[in-house]
């Protein structure tokens, strides 16, 4: 059914959900226009509307083609709405479930794409924290590139600003992507264009891999191991790329590249990928991520389980979860003692390339076949003990008379 956004545009169906709110498919003065009208809820907050407003400027002030640019603001009644070009393609993360991996060259010319994308937003001091597969479209009319990739633009600009008001989230509280969230907002520091290159970093590892570098069971933990782990290497990746990524990742957002270094790299790396297959690697949550039915300290929340792989919570109470598996998130700054582990920890060991990740699945049935293995043996040595005995007690003496009592007969010497 369609309706009306403001004056100059009309919604007619709608092409997806998310955390934020509806995007539908529209029309406007220009054509075609993809819309997103953010929830009720946030259109009747009058704060997070002057931020909108505020917002208005910089957000339509994004031009760039890999970027979705942002159209109009509009603000009528309890409509609150981007109004965004039209991408006729789908969204990185409908391909990965789809693929789960891809092949090194495509995975890097997507990522290139995006941080020139990003190079420009902080070029004009956006930051978009919220960088991840959902965000990312794919241009299915645009040409390919290298190893077949579509051209990558990256949406939801100011989403993630625009939530994160002072009066809904208070400096002990955390918005964002648990699987993409840098160290230095798990820590509660403020973001900065740093924490756009880390997400940014971690999608390249999810491509590449099949998952990202610390998710995985709950977010909590999720958040510690962003902040404790050393990630996981990648077999069989030109060591460039490696450093590369290892370098994105960096806890320090100091070390880590710019938006504009980023994809000038990548570019270069190109050459030494053309050909190369996806990765065969191990997937390392089969056995840690079992389901949990903790919440984190979202008020007045009723106790949700989280999902196997990701955890996907609503950012309001009583709000329906994205139909992606990643959303939004508010949860409190875990302390230090938190991020330390504690005693024990749950932190994931790292592992060499080759080895199966302590806790998975693969590493437990080898442990299993191991411990089996070794009981096998101990049992065979075991019955060739109880058998050598048993010869020994019945060959002492022709007779059947026992050693020691022949030794008792014999005679004394004088």
């Amino acid at each position: 059914m369609a309706r009306n956004i403001g004056s100059r545009y009309t919604a007619h169906q709608i092409l997806g959900r998310g955390s934020a709110g509806t995007v539908w498919l529209g029309e406007g003065p220009e054509g075609p226009v993809a819309i997103k009208l953010l929830r009720e809820d946030l259109a009747s907050d009058q704060e997070l509307v002057g931020r909108f407003v505020q917002e208005r400027t910089a957000l339509l002030g994004l031009d760039h083609p890999r970027v979705v640019g942002v159209r109009d603001l509009v603000v009528d009644g309890t409509d609150l709405a981007l109004v965004m070009d039209l991408v006729r393609g789908t969204d990185l993360r409908t391909r990965l479930d789809r693929e789960r991996r891809l092949a090194p060259e495509a995975a890097v010319a997507i990522i290139a794409d995006v941080a020139e994308g990003l190079a420009a937003a902080h070029a004009a001091g956006v930051v978009h924290r919220d960088v991840k597969p959902e965000n990312i479209l794919l241009d299915m009319e645009g040409p390919l590139g290298p190893g077949g990739a579509h051209p990558a633009l990256l949406t939801d600009f100011g989403v993630a600003k625009l939530i994160d008001t002072p009066r809904r989230t208070r400096a002990t509280r955390i918005i964002g992507t648990p699987d993409y969230l840098a160290p230095e907002i798990v820590e509660g520091l403020p973001p900065r264009a740093a924490v756009d290159i880390y997400a940014l970093a971690t999608v390249l590892y999810e491509l590449l891999a099949g998952f990202t570098p610390f998710g995985g069971g709950h977010p909590g933990a999720v958040l510690r191991r962003h902040v404790t782990e050393t990630v996981v290497p990648l077999p069989g990746i030109p060591d460039e790329l490696w450093q590369l990524i290892v370098q994105c990742l960096a806890k320090a957002p100091a070390s880590r590249l710019r938006a504009s270094e980023l994809a000038a790299r990548l570019h270069d790396l190109l050459p030494l990928l053309a050909g190369m297959p996806p990765l065969d690697v191990d997937e390392p949550y089969a056995a840690d991520a079992a389901p949990s039915t903790e919440v984190y300290e979202e008020p007045d929340h009723a106790t949700l389980p989280t999902a196997p792989r990701r955890a996907a919570v609503p950012l309001v109470p009583g709000s329906a979860t994205d139909s992606n598996r990643d959303t939004h998130t508010s949860m409190r700054v875990p302390g230090p003692d938190e991020l330390a582990g504690g005693a024990r920890g749950t932190a994931r060991a790292p592992r060499t390339p080759g080895q199966r990740r302590p806790g998975s699945a693969r590493h437990k049935a080898e442990a299993v076949r191991r411990r089996r293995i070794t009981l096998g043996v101990a049992g065979l040595v075991l019955a060739a003990a109880v058998g050598v005995g048993g010869w020994l007690a019945t060959s002492g003496d022709d007779d059947g008379v026992p050693p020691q009592d022949s030794e008792q007969s014999a005679p004394s010497q004088p």
